[in-house]
């Protein structure tokens, strides 16, 4: 199973893991999440960042989903990217981490490819008829 690693702003992450939680009603195996403040100093997080990958790889690799692209946390998740074994996903939404913990047990490039549809295919246009 791929490991999911939330790199987030504040407490973004910690939320969609409970909501995760709720919607499931049970937690997800082999999921941690790092909150960066904005008074964090991003090269303190960087080993902490490391520790916690290591914590959710059971030797499958880890999918790292971080909030903004170019932003502290996602720039953070950039350094720890290995090609094919650490891979990164910007722009995390609760679908999109739903779906990648439905799809962790596939190969690594479907589950990005199912998990960014996932937060792409979540945002809707809701109208009423």
């Amino acid at each position: 199973m791929v490991g999911i690693f939330l790199l987030t702003h504040s407490t973004y992450g910690e939320a969609l893991i409970q909501c995760a939680c709720h919607v499931l009603n049970k937690r997800p195996l082999q999921i941690a999440q790092l909150g960066v403040a904005a008074q964090d100093d991003p090269l303190d997080a960087l080993p902490l960042a490391r520790d916690m990958l290591k914590l959710v790889d059971s030797g499958r690799g880890v999918l790292i989903l971080t909030d903004i692209y170019g932003a502290t946390p996602s720039n953070l998740a950039m350094k720890l990217l290995e090609p094919g074994r650490i891979e990164g996903v910007a722009g995390v939404n609760l679908p999109m981490l739903l779906r990648a913990i439905a799809y962790r047990d596939k190969d690594m490039e479907t589950l990005i490819t199912r998990t960014v549809a996932g937060g792409r295919d979540g945002v809707l246009n809701m109208l009423k008829h």
